[in-house]
């Protein structure tokens, strides 16, 4: 069984983001990286602008993803000028088949939703390209965009 929880504290989603660069990209998690995310987030992410979730199964925090609310010029296809960027979506090795990624994925696209964000984008590597497809997410140069 899959819980979500959703994360206020940046220390929290930083520890995620830790393992993140650790597995995915192969870093050393104390590196100067790490350091540069958490001020990047502390001085550019307004409160509020950003909302977290991780995954819990069988009392084990196995997941996480979060999505980041701001504006871009209004346009045709988004009068409102709301958005919403999906950033570290995890799922640690071993859970990746248990359809925790697409859980973590439907509960932040709810939440864009539920926030009236026109459009919602995306960066992925080749690997999860698959995944966000089969959730609505299509391709554009260098992103992907949910919807038409």
């Amino acid at each position: 069984m899959i819980e979500l929880k959703r994360i206020k504290d940046i220390g929290e989603l930083m520890k995620w983001r830790e393992e993140v660069i650790g597995t995915v990209f192969g870093m050393d998690p104390s590196s100067e990286l790490l350091e540069a995310n958490r001020k990047y987030y502390e001085k550019h992410i307004p409160d509020g602008s950003h909302i977290a979730f991780i995954a819990e199964s069988d009392g084990r925090e196995v997941g996480s993803g979060s999505i980041c609310i701001t504006e871009e010029l209004p346009s045709p296809d988004n009068p409102t000028g709301l958005c919403a960027y999906l950033m570290n979506i995890y799922v640690r090795e071993g859970y990746r088949e248990h359809g925790i990624g697409h859980a973590i994925v439907r509960k932040l696209l709810e939440e864009a939703r539920r926030l009236k964000c026109e459009k919602i984008y995306l960066e992925t590597t080749e690997a999860g390209r698959g995944v966000y497809e089969s959730l609505g997410f299509r391709d554009m140069p260098d992103m992907m965009k949910y919807g038409e």
